[in-house]
């Protein structure tokens, strides 16, 4: 019954009505049938003191009564159109949506077009289950604007938002007009850091520095700058007798490639099985984490996925979205 009611409504609108689940990709436009909008509680009173006002016009015949009737029922139907106008046929498109670790705030990035030549003001907006709107922006004509809404995350994964509401009571305040829209945005949330975990497992034939730091030994690949946990040992004196300190020089040190103190892997079925598989998830983040920060090429294994040795953000960003989606349907 509800099946086909709803059925006949599509037919008879224009197939206007959003489907449930439907995500708006790309860009949209709120057009006339986006847009809906009621009288507010302040617009209600309104409503009320103007049909007392004309009753008593009409009871002891004021000439004057029904003018000041007439001319604020015409106030409130500009305003009532003037409202509407302010949010219609705004542009809105999904901005970027950077990865974050769980217990940050995601934050999804919403872009607004006023491609008329009519500026709007007082444009709020919010996800739909906030129970005030949070965010209210202006926009010029032939303007855009740009409006971060945060969203706190729980659990890793991918993290989608709920509906966004777009709403506003310009000019007077008598009618609030307001519009829905789902973009097809989710944050990928990457398990959160074990907070004093173990070091990382460097492998009892590779040659540690003072500072635990591992290097190769075979292939000199020139110098770069000194990092904390760089040994003493591995320190480019020539180089840097060079560089006097006032003309900005610095500590570099001697990078090698190759040979076996290069190589730190990082693997998932190593960890202890008794272990809560959130709490090894959150272990190797650490260690990712903690092998970027010294600059230490790293094999990554998780279940089917295995990654060579290396460094950098690609290969950070990788290991990360494997243990993110560790267990889900979509594949790393």
């Amino acid at each position: 019954m509800r099946g086909s009611l709803r059925a006949w409504l599509r037919r008879t609108t224009g197939n206007w009505l959003p489907r449930h689940g439907a995500l708006d990709a790309g860009e949209v436009v709120l057009s006339q049938r986006r847009v809906f909008i009621l009288p507010t509680r302040a617009g209600l009173g309104f409503a009320l003191l103007v049909l007392v006002l004309l009753i008593g016009s009409i009871n002891y015949t004021l000439g004057l009564g029904f003018a000041l009737s007439f001319l604020a029922l015409s106030c409130a139907l500009v305003d009532m159109v003037f409202t509407y106008r302010n949010l219609a046929h705004l542009a809105l498109q999904q901005g970027r949506t950077p990865s974050v670790f769980a217990g940050q705030e995601a934050q999804f990035e919403l872009h607004i077009a006023n491609r008329g030549k009519l500026a709007r003001y007082a444009v709020w907006v919010d996800f739909a289950g906030a129970a005030e709107p949070r965010h209210v922006t202006d926009i010029g004509a032939e303007g855009s604007a740009a409006v971060l809404l945060g969203v706190p995350s729980t659990a890793r994964g991918w993290l989608q938002p709920e509906r966004v509401v777009l709403s506003t009571r310009f000019p007077l305040g008598l009618f609030r007009a307001w519009s829905y829209w789902r973009p097809a945005a989710r944050a990928l949330v990457y398990p959160r850091p074990e907070e004093g975990g173990p070091p990382l497992p460097l492998q009892a034939d590779a040659q540690a520095g003072a500072n635990g730091r591992v290097a190769g030994q075979d292939d000199f690949a020139g110098v770069r700058s000194y990092q904390a946990g760089d040994s003493p040992r591995q320190l480019a004196w020539r180089q840097i007798a060079r560089l006097a300190p006032s003309l900005g020089g610095q500590l570099v040190t001697k990078h090698f490639e190759g040979g076996a103190g290069d190589e730190l892997v990082l693997d998932f079925a190593r960890l202890p099985p008794g272990l809560d598989l959130e709490l090894r998830l959150s272990r190797m983040t650490r260690w990712v984490l903690d092998a970027e920060q010294r600059a230490l090429p790293y094999a990554f294994r998780l279940g089917a996925v295995h990654y060579e040795a290396g460094h950098g953000a690609a290969h950070q960003a990788a290991c990360l979205r494997a243990l993110a989606l560790y267990g889900s349907a979509e594949p790393a």
